[in-house]
């Protein structure tokens, strides 16, 4: 079980990769997109690590809101609204609990998921954050009914993902600005799909 002290850890933890990866990110996504990615992400996570620096809220449902706010209103582009949407989804399951279990962990990103497909008009196979994600997630399921240890789902989930990242480079993209670029898209792996990727490695990190 983990609680929302060791949650600020992790997310503490998913800043400091991500800013790590900022240059990286930012690179892949100058080829098929805006070419921000990994500068708004590194500033929305950092404003996440000092709206949080303090938290004393117990109720990890209150804090994950705080995290998906901040996010909103920090990353710009498409990342926000996504990754903001991603957190605050999670927030209403995680609501009055103060320690989240890995069974919990999973339904979070089931409901994350949805409402990222929701708020992005999108699904699996369109080159976004969604084809790292989803398989993470089903992966994750699958260890979990087979009786797998909380470490060795999280880095199952984060194999998945980095897969869905590789998947990302066989399939043109049909959703935001590098869908401009159609066939010309092929080849290059999706920006947003790596960031969540990052993530999920931060997360198995800290565990």
């Amino acid at each position: 079980m983990v609680n929302s002290t060791k949650i600020v850890e992790i997310l503490n933890n998913v800043t400091d990769k991500i800013n790590d990866k900022k240059l990286y990110l930012t690179e892949l996504d100058a080829a098929i997109g805006d070419g921000d990615h990994g500068l708004n992400m590194s500033k929305g996570f950092s404003a996440v690590s000092e709206k949080i620096k303090c938290d004393t809220d117990k109720d990890i449902g209150n804090l994950l809101k705080k995290v998906g706010m901040t996010l909103v209103s920090t990353v710009g582009g498409a990342s926000g609204p996504l990754y903001g949407t991603a957190f605050m989804k999670a927030s209403i399951y995680a609501k009055g609990k103060e320690e989240i279990s890995i069974e919990d962990f999973i339904e979070m990103m089931n409901i994350a998921i949805e409402g990222i497909k929701m708020r992005g008009k999108a699904k699996k196979g369109e080159k976004t954050m969604l084809d790292s994600l989803i398989p993470a997630y089903e992966e994750g399921k699958k260890a979990i009914e087979d009786g797998k240890s909380p470490k060795e789902v999280l880095e199952v989930m984060k194999n998945a993902a980095y897969e869905g990242v590789e998947y990302t480079k066989t399939i043109i993209a049909t959703k935001g600005r590098a869908s401009y670029l159609g066939e010309r898209s092929l080849g290059h792996q999706d920006a947003g799909a790596t960031s969540s990727a990052v993530i999920l490695s931060a997360i198995y990190d800290s565990l």
